[in-house]
């Protein structure tokens, strides 16, 4: 590194007509992200992965505090500086959007759905495929896929490309793209003898050898652990499964709201660094948030969970500061009456699962104690 930085300094002419600030602030910053992430691969400490290099970890722990870092001064910037900034950055970037539709013939006919077919349907499939790896689990893939047709239905009003026909959300979406994602994700997982997620409880696992095995592959990282999230087994559990689904979709949603907003093609390079790093980021802390939940030593949530979120709720407020002013038209009342009633269900559920029997435990405990007394 040291000898890189010397031969820049030294050899570099400064009267080099191939030399101009445009090309100095390039490649200054290349220099500058390259010397970050190898200070990052020496020094960050280490997470619970070790394959195939703890250093390739440590490597997208840096990348990410960089995405963050660039999230915070894109924060700071209105929309219109964010979309000169980015046309420096590229001079395709910058540019108004033609806006699309894809609700504008919803005949179930061949032409009509052949006509819906592009290279973003491969691009979809593998998004699914992501998931499946991260998350290892068809229950919860499958509610992340049918929220986000609802969040596609629930935001209409704002973005055109989420109207689509009920046969593109329903048939080429959910039972073809994302359960080919799904279905090829899994067996990747079952390739790789990874053991899939399960997010119910512990108490589900029939032998007693089959408790101590789960409990004992918790504390050994270098191998993949069997997660039993365990939704109804405590308010704490429950709470975590929300905030995974809420982060997904936020995530998803991200996508093509900062797309909207900041004029990225949808076939831009940039929207495909994006996926990737925070595929890579979500891995391992998706491992660290479960580590958090079922590890009663560890009292904090890993680096990798902590940066990912902060990733992810960046770009929210981002969307939201942009947005502002770019979405006159108002939530329908069908929207906004499904979302009342779901939520009401969510809290209800809640209650009755854990609030009540909380208090039943309780006031039986203070009849003890009374009797006792």
């Amino acid at each position: 590194m040291i000898v890189g930085l010397v031969y820049a300094a030294i050899y570099q002419e400064e009267d080099d007509e191939k030399s101009n600030t445009s090309t100095n602030i390039k490649f200054g910053s290349m220099a500058g992200v390259g010397f970050f992430l190898l200070f990052a691969m020496l020094q960050f400490r280490d997470g619970l992965f070790i394959r195939p290099h703890p250093a390739f970890w440590r490597i997208v722990l840096g990348l990410g505090v960089l995405y963050q870092m660039f999230l915070v001064f894109l924060l700071f910037q209105d929309k219109f500086d964010a979309r000169l900034f980015l046309r420096a950055i590229d001079p395709t970037l910058g540019r108004p959007l033609p806006e699309r539709s894809y609700a504008e013939n919803c005949d179930l006919t061949y032409e009509n759905v052949k006509n819906q077919i592009d290279i973003f349907v491969i691009y979809h499939a593998t998004g699914w495929y992501a998931k499946a790896v991260v998350l290892r689990d068809y229950w919860f893939c499958w509610i992340l896929s049918v929220m986000f047709e609802v969040m596609e239905y629930s935001l209409q009003h704002q973005l055109n490309n989420f109207a689509e026909c009920w046969w593109d959300h329903w048939i080429l979406d959910v039972l073809i793209c994302n359960w080919v994602g799904l279905y090829f994700g899994m067996k990747t997982c079952e390739y790789f003898e990874m053991k899939g997620y399960s997010w119910r409880g512990i108490k589900q696992i029939p032998s007693s050898k089959g408790k101590v095995k789960r409990i004992v592959q918790q504390f050994t990282p270098h191998h993949w652990t069997k997660f039993e999230w365990g939704t109804t087994k405590s308010f704490k559990n429950y709470l975590a499964v929300i905030g995974l689904l809420f982060l997904f979709l936020q995530a998803e949603l991200n996508s093509f709201y900062l797309k909207f907003l900041l004029w990225i093609p949808p076939e831009h390079p940039i929207n495909t660094y994006r996926a990737l790093l925070l595929f890579m980021c979500s891995i391992p802390g998706t491992r660290e948030a479960f580590q958090y939940l079922t590890d009663k030593n560890c009292k904090r949530f890993g680096p990798q969970a902590w940066l990912t979120i902060a990733n992810i709720m960046t770009e929210s407020v981002i969307c939201y500061k942009f947005g502002r002013g770019e979405f006159p038209n108002p939530a329908p009342t069908r929207v906004v009456i499904f979302w009342m009633v779901l939520i009401t269900a969510l809290v209800g559920y809640a209650i009755w699962q854990f609030g009540i029997p909380a208090l039943k435990k309780r006031r039986r405990s203070k009849n003890s104690s009374k009797k006792e007394e």
